[in-house]
């Protein structure tokens, strides 16, 4: 028996990085899975997102492990979209226990050279398209007095991040929404939580334009990724995570181990958020 036997968690983003990570871990311990993302670009972000041939490849890994897997596309900007994913979900397994709100996008810009539409998409999909799954997948958790909502912050939904203010600004709201969440789904029966992930390789970290950024110029390579990862943790030879070590907390906030847990943010990140801070770059005139 697994953690989260005969379980049915909805996944959004869920086509590859920790999306993938969260529905080959909740399959692996015994839950069905709704995936659902958008496999089409977004104007501002500048990584190559999820296509549909990663969104199949994360079933065929699920279905490997002898669980279901449902793919539904959509946007996590659109309630409508949102709303299918639900009825199609229950119309399938017939309820959803879990909702893993892990959609997100990164970009960067100094805050006074972010553009309208860099802040809109991000604050839309980063911390509205949060709002918008729970508001979908929430009545039936009401209804049925059960459910458990773990929401993918950051970092930086507790700390300040120089050139994305946009994302730090989103990551920080979901911690609010999460708390308020929690409080307003405590009298049914439904939980819900945040996980911090701190560095995690990814498509969304392992790129052109963010190895520039860790090498701090242009040019940078994978193994600037790496290297500066390594000053990141506080943990012994640690560097950029597998997103496996942020479903792992997933699969607790959202199995029995966890059924007192609710209104928490729970850092995964190596120690990122207990190393003193400096200034290693000091303006000195």
């Amino acid at each position: 028996m697994g953690l989260l036997e005969g379980k049915v968690a909805l996944i959004t983003g869920g086509s590859r990085g920790q999306g993938r990570a969260h529905a080959v871990r909740s399959a692996q311990e015994g839950a069905d899975v709704i995936l659902f993302d958008a496999p089409t670009g977004v104007d501002t972000v500048t990584y190559n997102l999820g296509t549909e041939a990663d969104l199949a490849d994360t079933v065929k890994l699920v279905e490997a492990l002898d669980r279901r897997a449902l793919t539904v596309t959509g946007d996590v900007r659109s309630q409508s979209d949102l709303d299918q994913a639900v009825s199609r979900g229950i119309a399938e397994f017939g309820k959803i226990d879990i909702l893993i709100a892990n959609a997100g996008i990164w970009s960067q810009n100094p805050f006074w050279e972010l553009t309208e539409d860099q802040w809109s998409e991000m604050i839309d999909i980063n911390l509205t398209g949060v709002w918008k799954s729970a508001k979908a997948v929430s009545p039936q958790m009401i209804e049925r007095r059960s459910g458990s909502i773990v929401i993918t912050s950051s970092v930086n939904g507790l700390e300040a991040g120089a050139l994305f203010a946009h994302y730090t600004a989103a990551k920080h709201g979901v911690v609010g929404l999460m708390k308020t969440m929690a409080l307003e789904l405590a009298p049914y029966g439904v939980r819900c939580n945040a996980v911090h992930p701190g560095a995690v390789n990814t498509p969304m970290t392992d790129n052109q334009k963010a190895w520039d950024m860790y090498a701090g110029h242009p040019g940078g390579t994978k193994d600037d990724l790496i290297a500066a990862g390594y000053h990141y943790g506080a943990l012994r030879g640690s560097t950029f995570m597998d997103p496996v070590t942020i479903a792992n907390a997933g699969v607790f906030l959202n199995s029995e181990l966890a059924s007192n847990v609710t209104g928490i943010s729970l850092p995964v990140d190596s120690g990122h958020l207990l190393i003193p801070g400096v200034n290693a770059d000091p303006v000195r005139d």
